[in-house]
């Protein structure tokens, strides 16, 4: 692993490397940032070797891109596109996207806005349930997030014009974009080809780990890639979720010091599992805890969460953790065009052998449990707690408390602090972590308001609510 002999003073500068290609699988001349790319050209070799051997991950950098292919254990609905103004991606703007860079991958040096809606409407013909019509708004709206997503990575550069003027009225506006053929081509790079599979489940193996049975070494060096992977991939990786040669191994000092040589980040152990800790803020996805009304009511709800389930005289129902789901997967199956799958080619997928190994160790072991609270209890707290602090809330939040609800759980079921069940929220070990939080409401000082409301005799106007929790974030 080149971590250990690279000099103690440009040890920072390698991990900080490491941490951006991480974060981002794809960099390039501006996205993340201008410096990005620069640094990991410098560390290329380094990164490639140690990410290879530790993930079982493939780097591939040029003067433009840097690219990384990760291997993916698990399908992860946590971890959605989202435009530039953070909204998430649904399935039409998915489908342009893929689309765009369909048309993209045949157009010039340069294309107008305009004459990329029009081809990509045209493909979106060839697709059932699918369309884009630009008379629609809605339908401009989508294609234009899918764009700004690839104008960001800089696939996409705007020569002239505006894109949100086309959005507005495709019949005076119109915006004309310079592309980047290196960064379309880097973006979808899948690791099979996709007409040849069966399911979503064979994009889920890692080529260098061996089948079950297989020589023991080569086996436990598989397991250790896959335990690495998660420790950099989850927010938590909890040792019950585990089969045991995993468990095992997650357990040991030297394959957790190896990720936090290379990342730079602090390992939190506890006996439930591990969890990377980013206090800078660059390598999460989610800052936690952070700023914001969505996360200062999670904080909020977690240590109402912390007392129902710490009050002895009112005990909650415990349960154990339900096994992986496979919903994911079965709608992405049912969703594969038949039509187009090459059968003479068709890749099935293979029995999951870590789930197997999962319900084997469950049957063996003892199986954990963990509080369950109902969802009519967490949907009157966040009432409360609306009625409480909402002057302070943003105001989309204010007169929606049933939203701010469902998209508080969403964050903490992202988070891997609780997990949703049919019948309430799964309370998960690392939620205890910020249970210790402190809330204050601040309030301006009378010499901070505007001279013409202390005139009138304004009262001081409360400032959001700031939550005080332990440093860092899963």
């Amino acid at each position: 692993m080149h971590a250990r002999t690279i000099d103690p003073l440009a040890l920072d500068s390698y991990q900080r490397a490491a941490r951006v290609i991480l974060a981002n699988h794809l960099v390039t001349r501006g996205f993340p940032d201008r410096i990005a790319l620069p640094l990991i050209r410098r560390w290329a070799t380094e990164l490639r070797e140690d990410l290879a051997e530790l993930f079982g991950y493939r780097l591939e950098v040029t003067e433009t891109t840097a690219r990384l292919f990760p291997v993916h254990d698990r399908l992860d609905a946590g971890r959605p596109a989202r435009t530039p103004a953070e909204r998430v991606f649904d399935r039409r703007r998915y489908a342009y996207l893929a689309l765009a860079l369909a048309a993209l991958g045949r157009a010039g040096d340069q294309i107008t806005l305009s004459e990329l809606a029009d081809q990509v409407a045209s493909y979106a013909t060839r697709v059932e349930g699918l369309e884009l019509t630009t008379d629609r708004a809605a339908d401009r709206d989508a294609f234009v997030d899918a764009i700004a997503w690839l104008a960001a990575r800089g696939a996409l550069t705007l020569a002239d014009g505006d894109a949100s003027g086309w959005a507005a009225d495709p019949e005076a506006g119109e915006a004309l974009y310079d592309i980047d053929r290196s960064v379309v081509f880097a973006i979808f790079r899948p690791p099979r080809v996709l007409q040849h599979l069966h399911s979503v489940r064979g994009l889920l193996a890692d080529e260098s780990d061996t089948a079950p049975g297989g020589p023991a070494p080569q086996a436990r060096a598989a397991a250790a890639r896959r335990v690495r992977r998660a420790l950099v991939e989850l927010p938590v990786v909890y040792a019950e979720r585990l089969p045991d040669d995993e468990r095992t191994l997650l357990g040991t000092e030297k394959l957790v010091t190896e990720v936090e040589l290379l990342t730079g980040l602090r390992a939190e152990r506890r006996a439930e599992g591990v969890a990377l800790i980013d206090v800078s803020g660059r390598f999460s996805d989610v800052r936690f805890p952070g700023t914001g009304t969505l996360a200062q009511v999670a904080l909020l709800l977690i240590g109402e969460i912390a007392d129902l389930v710490l009050d002895i005289d009112n005990p909650v129902p415990r349960r154990p953790l339900p096994p992986p789901g496979t919903a994911p997967a079965t709608q992405l199956d049912a969703a594969i065009p038949a039509s187009t799958v090459f059968t003479p080619l068709v890749v099935e997928p293979e029995p999951d052998a870590a789930e197997a190994d999962s319900d084997r160790a469950a049957e063996e072991t003892e199986i954990p449990e963990h509080p369950v609270v109902g969802l009519a209890w967490v949907r009157e707290t966040v009432q409360a707690l609306t009625e409480r602090y909402g002057s302070t809330f943003a105001a989309q939040w204010q007169a929606d408390p049933p939203g701010l609800t469902r998209e508080v759980v969403a964050l903490l079921e992202r988070l891997h602090l609780v997990e949703v069940l049919d019948e309430g929220l799964l309370v998960l070990p690392a939620l205890a972590r910020y249970r210790g939080a402190v809330v204050t409401v601040r309030t301006r000082a009378e010499s901070e308001l505007f001279a013409s409301a202390r005139k009138l005799g304004a009262h001081a106007q409360p400032e959001p609510a700031a939550a005080a929790a332990p440093d860092g974030h899963p």
